[in-house]
């Protein structure tokens, strides 16, 4: 437990000793919130769209605003997360402290979860700095808290699934480039496997990253979604500790 801890202590020490983390929070939060903005915008104009004037349940603020803006972060999650990740594994093989690091008596499970949990304290740190814009419609307007809440836990669980991903693309080379590429190449193809179908219709569908973050958005928590997340993660991370383990024995 001591090892993992001090790996985890060195890697967030990495993380905000570097341009890394404040350039990743400033762009994701600079993405968000513009598309925060739009969707914000176009619940306002469609406050004053006469063709909705009569409609009984009025205009909701969470179809309008909230669902669209979750949407739109995990896309921006897709894009940000293997650059968090490539260097996580690669960087030690690049600056040659791989082999110290992999011979030494510290267990390859500890320096695994070790970078995990950092990279995932700075996903959640991401997810924290997101919600301030949630609680400006909290305060001015009166959204539907349930959704909210299922929705950042299917955030939560979506991210750590695609940290699990990309640390084992980092696991598999000593160029971070190449190890970005791989995660994010990897993420979209199960990204792209909803296009055509639902959780339930198929294999394919269920196999869907983004399929199962639609019943959290809609305030719906199955045990399947939660489950299909979990599985991904700790396959992502049990394949990162085969490679690194098969490299130790060589």
């Amino acid at each position: 437990m001591k090892a993992l801890f001090t790996v985890f202590r060195k890697e967030l020490r990495s993380y905000f000793s570097s341009p890394i983390a404040f350039v990743v929070l400033f762009v994701f939060l600079v993405i968000s919130g513009i598309f925060f903005f739009l969707y914000l915008q176009s619940f306002a104009e469609a406050q004053f769209d006469p063709r909705l004037q009569f409609v009984e349940e009025g205009v909701n603020l969470n179809e309008i605003v909230i669902r669209p803006f979750f949407g739109t972060i995990s896309v921006v999650f897709l894009l940000l997360i293997p650059l968090m990740t490539m260097r996580l594994i690669a960087d030690e093989r690049r600056s040659f402290t791989a082999e110290l690091l992999f011979t030494s008596p510290v267990r390859i499970t500890s320096i695994i979860m070790g970078k995990y949990l950092a990279s995932l304290l700075l996903f959640g740190i991401m997810i924290i700095l997101s919600a301030v814009y949630i609680l400006v419609l909290v305060k001015y307007g009166n959204p539907d808290l349930g959704p909210i809440l299922s929705g950042y836990l299917g955030l939560f669980l979506m991210g750590a699934s695609f940290l699990a991903v990309g640390i084992f693309a980092s696991a598999l080379t000593e160029n971070q480039m190449i190890a970005a590429v791989i995660s994010f190449g990897v993420l979209l193809v199960f990204w792209i496997m909803g296009a055509t179908s639902s959780a339930g219709d198929s294999v394919f569908g269920y196999l869907s990253i983004i399929n199962h973050f639609e019943n959290f958005a809609k305030g719906v928590i199955k045990l399947t979604d939660v489950t299909y997340y979990l599985s991904f993660t700790f396959l992502g991370l049990y394949l990162a500790y085969i490679t690194l383990d098969s490299e130790r024995w060589k």
